[in-house]
């Protein structure tokens, strides 16, 4: 039985066509996949769905009655709800008020609180988080965290349609197979999911079947398995890709280290670190969530204070107990932060703005900005990286995820920074992207610069890296070469040491 159909649905946003005539079916207790490289109009088809935005031209029929919602609300009246790609939360709010807001129970014109308790402890019983309690603020949660609240939020409601935006993209292994279990679990009780992921493993464990959307158009649609991996990844690129990872010849020199820390304690979250990288070498960094891999990061960029441990960095010595970024900074050391929208770009600034600020000097001159340089060198960086931009000065907020993390990413070239630490530079991007990204990273390393590479996806580690460490509850374990490693064994290390205090929620993966 059809419970949602899409016929000619266009969107445009000024000269921008993000949807050009699609058309989907979603039957009644299926999971139906939404796949497509970033920009292809994925986000922009759920939000539709959702409420967020109305469609230009095209039919859509809910249970057979013409559906066209104005806002989130009229969507979830009509059973319609959506999973953001990025958790929609108020961070200044609790847990508890977060998952009633815009729904809180009243008795007699006043807030009934014991409703309410009932309602927020039967949603957090979704996932077994402990950690994650009604009264704790939503900005003391770690990225992972947020996405659990978000993710409860949304399924506690009520609804006969459940759109997800890429909803794993900030999780670890076991929520990702909790969440699966849930979404079976709506499927078996009648309910209909739209689920968009770039993940195949994933789009092959859950759905039934998938669309596929290029540059706005569907052009495959059908049971997953009917379709292979090269098929699909075809017809979301366009073209056949062959290798995921670039080849690579260098393996690092065995100069002087371009980065070394010793004794590095910042507790709770990170007890025990050392570590060395050289020129043209790829560290990785494996290790669930709550590890303290993006702490670690956040201390050598000097963003946390560090209690103890010493730092070198391109021949000079750095104090970890003081956190000086500007310095890093200036030295070489460059930052790719794991929340993009929070505090890895400025969202309402341009392409441009956020692709140069962290080294103005090279497009200025006598002190001065210099626009022409700053648009010139900007579109060097969209050129190189593929980001889909209509200009320079284009908001980043108005482009797709995938398109963001490149613009992040173009800033850490731009800066020219010798050291490169990468917290989950591929997370929520697209296979095309991906590709794009993963040689652009072996090009910097080619050139003679180091890259420590923060990650949850094991395959990107195995791919790309020349050593890997793995964090385990706040010790890093000693780097070995990528292949003395197994899938197993980075598993095995993640898991075997103790626990640290329940204040580790704190930290993100």
């Amino acid at each position: 039985m059809k419970v949602l159909e899409l016929e000619g649905v266009e969107k445009r946003f000024g000269p921008t066509v993000a949807l050009d005539g699609v058309g989907l079916e979603l039957q009644k207790g299926r999971v139906h996949a939404l796949v497509g490289e970033n920009g292809a109009g994925k986000s922009t088809l759920v939000k539709i769905l959702a409420g967020e935005y109305g469609p230009d031209r095209g039919k859509m029929l809910l249970e057979g009655r013409p559906y066209s919602p104005n806002s989130f609300l009229e969507a979830r009246r009509r059973g319609v709800v959506l999973i953001h790609q990025e958790p929609t939360l108020c961070p200044h709010l609790t847990v508890a008020q977060n998952l009633s807001l815009g729904q809180e129970p009243s008795r007699w014109g006043w807030l009934d609180l014991v409703e309410e308790e009932d309602r927020v402890e039967k949603a957090l019983a979704l996932f077994d988080h402990p950690e994650v309690t009604a009264r704790k603020r939503i900005d003391e949660l770690a990225i992972s965290a947020r996405q659990i609240v978000d993710i409860c939020r949304v399924l506690a409601l009520p609804a006969q349609v459940v759109l997800m935006d890429e909803p794993t993209s900030a999780l670890q292994q076991s929520d990702v197979d909790r969440l699966f279990e849930l979404i079976r679990e709506l499927a078996a009780s009648g309910k209909s999911v739209l689920y968009i992921s770039h993940f195949l493993e994933e789009v092959r464990e859950i759905a039934d079947t998938v669309t596929v959307l290029r540059d706005g158009r569907d052009v495959l649609e059908g049971p997953l398995s009917d379709m292979d991996d090269s098929r699909l990844i075809t017809a979301m690129v366009g073209r056949p890709v062959e290798n995921l990872f670039p080849s690579r010849t260098s393996t690092g020199s065995q100069s002087e280290a371009a980065l070394e820390i010793h004794d590095l304690r910042h507790p709770p979250w990170v007890r025990s670190a050392d570590l060395r990288i050289h020129p043209g070498e790829i560290l990785g960094i494996a290790g669930l969530a709550g590890s303290g891999r993006t702490a670690l990061a956040r201390v050598l960029f000097g963003l946390e204070k560090a209690e103890t441990g010493r730092m070198r960095l391109g021949g000079v010595d750095y104090d970890l107990g003081r956190p000086q970024p500007a310095r890093r900074i200036a030295a070489g050391l460059g930052y790719l932060s794991e929340d993009r929208g929070g505090e890895g770009l400025a969202l309402a600034l341009p392409v441009a703005d956020n692709m140069t600020m962290t080294n103005l000097g090279a497009i200025s001159k006598a002190g001065w900005l210099d626009l022409r340089r700053q648009h010139s060198a900007t579109e060097k960086w969209i050129r190189e990286l593929r980001v889909r931009a209509s200009s320079p000065g284009q908001t980043v907020k108005t482009l797709s995820g995938g398109n963001q993390q490149k613009v992040a990413l173009g800033r850490l070239l731009h800066q020219d920074a010798r050291v490169l630490i990468l917290d989950e530079p591929t997370r929520g991007v697209d296979i095309g992207s991906k590709v794009e990204i993963y040689r652009a990273i072996a090009a910097l390393v080619e050139s003679g610069k180091s890259v420590l590479l923060i990650s949850s996806y094991l395959p990107e580690l195995f791919g790309l890296c020349d050593r890997l460490a793995v964090m385990s509850q706040g010790r890093l374990s000693t780097a070995r070469p990528v292949s003395e490693w197994t899938p197993e064994s980075v598993l095995e290390t993640a898991l075997s040491l103790e626990p640290l205090s329940a204040n580790l929620d704190l930290e993100s993966a």
